[in-house]
């Protein structure tokens, strides 16, 4: 019967240590102020690999209403979170993507992916945008309407 006992206690001991709060364990931070500057959601999981040397840049865009980008293409991928307003993106093929306040997507990266993104709203588009480059690359190529017709 001590054996059981003693089994038990030691179970006890254990499972009482893993329902303690990790954060109990570490060292709280100080001087530090953090703001989230826009969330979206991937509808899709992501998974993002570069070779050599690569820039990240970080940056808002604003689409007025009426407004477009024009046809382009990036030569790195680029993570996009939509902050307020509708955007609408032809795509290569003349697909069209819609996307809204709160959601996410991924540009992938080539002249075989022109695109272009249009605000048909009322009220601006904004966007989070984050750019994996090679290094030195321009944030997009200027590309020729694939034959959308728009």
């Amino acid at each position: 019967m001590g054996r059981i006992r003693k089994a038990l206690v030691v179970a006890a001991g254990v499972v009482a240590l893993a329902v303690v709060p990790s954060a109990a364990l570490a060292t709280p931070g100080s001087g530090v102020t953090a703001t989230i500057l826009a969330k979206g959601t991937s509808e899709d999981g992501l998974k993002i690999r570069t070779k050599g040397r690569t820039d990240v840049v970080v940056r808002t865009i604003t689409i007025e209403p009426g407004g477009t980008t024009g046809w382009h293409y990036h030569l790195g991928k680029l993570i996009a979170v939509v902050q307020s307003g509708t955007l609408t993106r032809t795509m290569a093929d003349c697909s069209v993507e819609t996307s809204t306040a709160g959601q996410s997507f991924v540009e992938p990266d080539g002249a075989s992916h022109v695109h272009v993104g249009r605000n048909l709203g009322t009220v601006p588009v904004v966007l989070y945008v984050t750019y994996i480059l090679p290094e030195g690359a321009p944030l997009s190529v200027d590309a020729p309407d694939p034959g959308c017709g728009s």
